[in-house]
């Protein structure tokens, strides 16, 4: 079995690295081809470009690099024909792989899964009648996702959040993160400015300057900054003009020492302040209170807000349909309110238990790791697409 995959960025390319090893799993001998990241290589991809070239966010920022990606969109299309895989799976970039999708679809029919359903519940609800026509078949991670798509006529299969599937970290290990950072009984902020350089360049000022008041409130608060590796640099120097001295968290060194001090680091923390996305999950899984905020390019947001069909963006309270978890979102992203937020949740953290540990048990916690699950569904939707 030949499998062609295209992630464009760090998560799509843990989630497709973890879809590998469930094919491997299932399906002995199967064999990988396509782009994705370090993680995915490390499965057995030889990935035909650097997967980073398509790690860009916001419409303001997409638009100088956009004759760039068009070619690797050609490029990438074009190996899957001269490929022949028995199925083109995509994973999430919704805007450069369903491209590739629809291009190779133009030429022949390649069983096509899209990996991450597009949050047509959240905006563009008619993408999912476009992708319709050339793509088979979407794997949901969140469980109210599947009837947007089936409306559409695809199917859609929930196939769980890679989240659940982390090991939770003993509590021992989160005292020893204490202990071995000095930071003992003190209150612990986890601070998570991005993975992206615009999002730093945009979100590591504002966090900085909302330390500040809360650090009058509480002067023995203590923060800690897990980094990624793409963005460490940038990081180490935003956060040295913050108040008090900041923990970093530099994978550069040794990847695999800050992988685990960040897991133990989210478990140690008390509260969070996180930029929008799929961190929250991750706070969640540890069991994290958090406020979230995030800020983008003007015409970015000017556009999106028009879009927009939801009043929140951050997946715990969407998936709990409440809105347990503060949101400070464009132009309400400021210090002050953010940091009277802060206060208020570390003063009383347990508010927002209740909801993130519903957050993991609708995301799969207990059941099959969703690698395996995603890869047993798309071997039943090849099946089933070949009419056997």
């Amino acid at each position: 079995m030949k499998v062609f995959l295209v992630a464009g960025e760090p998560s799509g390319d843990r989630l497709g690295a973890a879809l590998m090893r469930g094919l491997t799993e299932l399906v002995p001998g199967v064999t990988f081809l396509g782009v994705g990241g370090p993680e995915m290589a490390a499965q057995g991809l030889s990935s035909l470009f650097p997967m980073d070239e398509l790690s860009v966010m916001g419409l303001a920022e997409v638009l100088p690099r956009y004759p760039q990606l068009k070619r690797r969109m050609h490029q990438t299309a074009q190996a899957v024909l001269d490929t022949g895989p028995d199925v083109l799976v995509t994973i999430d970039s919704p805007d450069f792989c369903l491209r590739v999708a629809k291009e190779v679809r133009k030429v022949r029919h390649v069983h096509t899964v899209h990996y991450v359903a597009p949050s047509v519940w959240a905006w563009r609800p008619g993408r999912a009648t476009k992708m319709a026509r050339h793509v088979d078949q979407v794997l949901a991670l969140l469980p109210f996702e599947p009837p947007y798509l089936e409306a559409a006529g695809l199917r859609c299969d929930f196939v769980g959040h890679p989240v659940v599937a982390e090991p939770v970290v003993p509590e021992r290990d989160a005292r020893r993160f204490r202990e071995e950072f000095g930071i003992g009984s003190a209150p612990l902020l986890l601070a998570l400015p991005g993975s992206r350089r615009s999002e730093v360049q945009r979100l590591a000022p504002v966090f900085g300057q909302a330390l500040g008041p809360l650090r009058d409130r509480h002067p023995d608060l203590r923060v800690v900054v897990p980094a990624a590796a793409a963005v460490a640099e940038q990081v180490a120097d935003a956060i040295a003009s913050w108040p008090g001295r900041a923990i970093l968290l530099d994978p550069r060194d040794d990847p695999a020492s800050a992988a685990v001090n960040k897991a133990r680091a989210f478990a140690a923390a008390d509260a969070a302040l996180a930029a929008s996305g799929t961190v929250s999950l991750e706070l969640a899984a540890a069991g994290t209170p958090m406020v979230i905020a995030y800020d983008m390019n003007r015409l970015t947001w000017a556009i999106m807000r028009r879009m927009v069909r939801i009043d929140t963006v951050t997946l715990v309270n969407l998936v709990t349909d409440s809105r347990v978890v503060p949101e400070f979102l464009g132009p309400a992203c400021q210090p002050e309110p953010i940091a009277e937020a802060l206060g208020d949740l570390l003063r009383a953290p347990d508010l927002q238990t209740p909801a993130l540990s519903r957050t993991m048990q609708a995301l799969g916690r207990g059941g099959e790791a969703p690698g395996l699950r995603a890869a047993r569904a798309i071997l039943d939707g090849l099946t089933a697409g070949r009419g056997i």
